[in-house]
């Protein structure tokens, strides 16, 4: 039974839809038709029975009263308590109780059932049916009956248009949560899709600021020590001058490695493109801050762990970045770079000596580097303190988690 009181609700929608652009033709269908099978149950009687002789007048009346259900938008209890008033009025008269009789009734509790809560449903269709029954038991229409005919067939044709209607509405609810969860996931998507390229542009941003800041500081650094020893000690000069044709390339591969990632075409992944920099290429970094003139001292603390690709670039450009800032604002020309490995944390320690005071752009709130490096440090759970150390000169202080591959924890003890 429910499946087909589905399949007809589907379908009464589906030509419902097709139709929903013209509501007051189909309503005025629907009235007509209703009418027509008011006017024809009138006509029906048990064998034996004769027609109540009402003059029209009630016939008249019915038909009236399928005009009330143009308001069952915004009357539906009205035109509940109207329709099943004239229906009970027809079949104390003595009208035969049959389903072309109630169809105008059917049709406003199939409404009642859609467009109201269920408490009102419940309520209306109890106190309709009861008052149906009680007046179809004492009919002189159904006199020849047996009472449980009398009964079912009320209550079997009432209960129809009430389930329909209850399934309608579901489905109506149904649809519209759909709706609201497909609008929701599309808003959604719109700002995870937003919030990826702001977060994209900035980790972009932050690897052009590393690569430009560090060899053009570099290159600088290296530009001006060659002009100071150019007259003095053109050997020197010719050396370094050759250490800065090494730093510009360098420069230009790591442009193009980064800005390669912005593009989008059909070649494999990762071709053309150079691997990530790590802490294996910081001999490689301080040479070349050494051919500037800046000296730079690395020790190391502990156990050395391996790192996930994350951490060790996030390392390298951390290093790399505070010891930029030290070539450029430092003027003492010696940093100390200190690695302590602990058993879940890589602290990294960048220094420099100098009097106690914070040049501009080299300070907890100058610049561009410091921020990237702060932000470097937390999007990998990670933290970054900088400022002047009490003795004199600057620090950078980073504490770095360490997430050592699978591979390697299988082989610890």
């Amino acid at each position: 039974m429910n499946s087909s009181l589905e399949r007809y609700t589907e379908r009464v929608e589906q030509y419902a839809s097709r139709f929903s652009h013209f509501p007051r033709f189909v309503d005025v269908t629907m009235v007509l038709a209703l009418i027509g099978c008011a006017f024809f149950g009138t006509q029906l009687s048990l064998p034996g029975v004769n027609r109540p002789d009402t003059g029209k007048s009630l016939e008249v009346l019915l038909g009236l009263s399928c005009f009330v259900l143009l308001k069952y938008r915004t009357h539906t209890r009205t035109v509940v308590v109207v329709v099943a008033g004239v229906t009970i009025a027809a079949i104390a008269r003595g009208y035969l109780l049959t389903p072309m009789l109630l169809a105008p009734l059917l049709a406003a509790m199939y409404w009642l059932a859609v467009l109201c809560d269920r408490r009102t449903v419940r309520l209306y269709a109890l106190v309709a049916t009861v008052a149906l029954l009680t007046v179809n038991l004492f009919s002189d229409g159904m006199r020849d009956l047996s009472p449980v005919l009398t009964v079912v067939g009320p209550v079997f044709w009432m209960a129809l248009p009430l389930v329909g209607g209850s399934l309608a509405r579901l489905r109506g609810d149904y649809l519209e949560a759909v709706k609201s969860r497909a609008e929701h996931a599309e808003r959604t998507r719109e700002e995870e899709a937003r919030l990826r390229v702001t977060e994209e542009r900035m980790r972009i941003a932050r690897e052009l600021h590393d690569v430009v800041a560090h060899h053009l500081a570099l290159a600088n650094a290296q530009a001006g020590t060659a002009a100071h020893l150019s007259r003095s000690s053109p050997e020197q000069s010719r050396k370094i001058l050759d250490d800065l044709t090494g730093t510009t390339s360098s420069a230009l591969r790591e442009l193009k490695a980064t800005l390669g990632l912005l593009r989008q075409d059909d070649r494999p992944k990762g071709e053309g493109l150079e691997p990530a920099p790590g802490l294996a290429r910081l001999p490689e970094l301080i040479d070349s801050y050494r051919s500037a003139g800046l000296e730079v001292v690395v020790h190391q603390e502990g156990v050395r762990h391996p790192l996930t690709p994350g951490v060790d670039l996030t390392a390298y450009r951390i290093v790399q970045e505070a010891l930029t800032n030290v070539a450029k604002h430092a003027p003492e020309r010696t940093a100390h770079v200190g690695f302590t490995y602990a058993d879940s944390r890589l602290l990294i320690t960048v220094s420099n000596d100098g009097p106690a005071t914070v040049t501009a752009g080299h300070g907890t709130s100058g610049g561009f580097g410091l921020r990237g490096m702060r932000e470097r440090a937390q999007s990998i759970g990670g933290d970054l303190c900088a400022g002047p150390r009490p003795e004199g000169g600057f620090e950078v202080t980073t504490a770095l988690p360490l997430q050592p591959s699978a591979a390697v924890e299988g082989e610890s003890p």
